[in-house]
């Protein structure tokens, strides 16, 4: 068994996440108390509390990336197996260079809280959107788009999988996008709830102010290939992978390209996530079922994916 390792972002998140992996490997809680201390707040509390916090983007991004990386270490613990190659969707594009050796966690956790912060104040609360297209061709999507622009944004952001495309611009421009896909023949066009309107041209200004925090930030040559969102292509010099980072702000996110590549290019036969929720594990299920798919996300599944990997490695 060949397999690459990805990490969810934003999104996957849910109260309650992880419990039952915290209650019986130390690695989970430790590594958000590690978090914790460094950002001085309590992450752990995030996930547990009901009032909406933990969907607050300056609080969901700490939480995602600190959640990704405590689902590794357990990985590491109790012996998995070494992927062949690593990406992330979006913010977790930060967990795969944490867990590939290019970023320490302190480094990533410093970058992602700027990050957070820097996208949250780009666009004020209310006047950014994003909405998940079902349906329709790639390029249909970019087309409409484009005619419901008009003189604010509507730009396709998530190439998630093979009939869904996520959107992203001004909230007007997007609720007239969002009627004239329906028209286009779209399935589905639900609104997304977020507070920021990612990877679209309204970060811009955002990405020129990480740009600035990321050349402050050391960087490590990879362990093992990570690809990124902005091409699905690896990078060995540290000044391309900081590039990709704050392009990655205002530039599509190539999922369905970034699982090919990982099949096709790197040799992986199968697709293990590290985190919580199950969003990428059906995104990968319709870019390619003949892919193997897990999700760990607590001990079943932990179990099932170190039993598989040991399995096809002779262990």
């Amino acid at each position: 068994m060949a397999f690459a390792a990805v990490f969810p972002g934003q999104g996957s998140q849910s109260t309650g996440m992880l419990a039952q992996l915290a209650d019986s490997f130390s690695e989970v809680k430790y590594t958000f108390q590690q978090a914790s201390d460094f950002l001085d707040r309590d992450l752990w509390q995030l996930t547990v509390t009901e009032d909406g916090s933990l969907n607050q983007t300056e609080n969901t991004q700490p939480v995602m990336l600190t959640a990704g990386i405590a689902v590794w270490r357990v990985w590491q613990a109790q012996g998995g197996a070494l992927p062949i190659g690593m990406a992330g969707h979006s913010l977790g594009e930060y967990s795969a260079l944490v867990a590939a050796g290019v970023l320490s966690f302190e480094n990533a956790l410093e970058l992602v809280a700027i990050r957070a912060s820097l996208m949250q104040q780009a666009v004020p609360e209310g006047e950014g959107a994003m909405a998940a297209i079902l349906g329709l061709k790639d390029e249909e999507v970019i087309k409409v788009c484009k005619q419901a622009a008009e003189d604010g944004i509507a730009e396709a952001v998530n190439f998630n999988s093979p009939g869904q495309v996520v959107i992203a611009g001004d909230s007007q421009a997007i609720d007239r996008a969002i009627k004239q896909l329906k028209i286009a023949g779209a399935k589905r066009a639900i609104k997304l709830a977020v507070s920021v309107p990612s990877h679209c041209s309204l970060m811009r200004d955002a990405a020129i102010k990480l740009s600035e925090k990321l050349s402050d930030i050391p960087f490590s040559s990879a362990n093992i290939s990570v690809l990124h969102n902005v091409n699905a292509q690896s990078f060995n010099h540290t000044d391309e992978i900081k590039t990709a980072l704050s392009e990655q702000l205002f530039k599509p996110v190539l999922w369905v390209d970034t699982i090919n590549t990982l099949k096709n290019d790197l040799g992986a036969d199968s697709i293990i996530e590290f985190g919580p929720g199950k969003i990428l594990f059906g995104l990968n299920r319709r870019i390619d079922r003949r892919l193997g798919n897990i999700c760990i996300h607590d001990n079943a599944s932990l179990e099932k994916a170190l039993e598989l990997t040991n399995t096809s490695a002779g262990v």
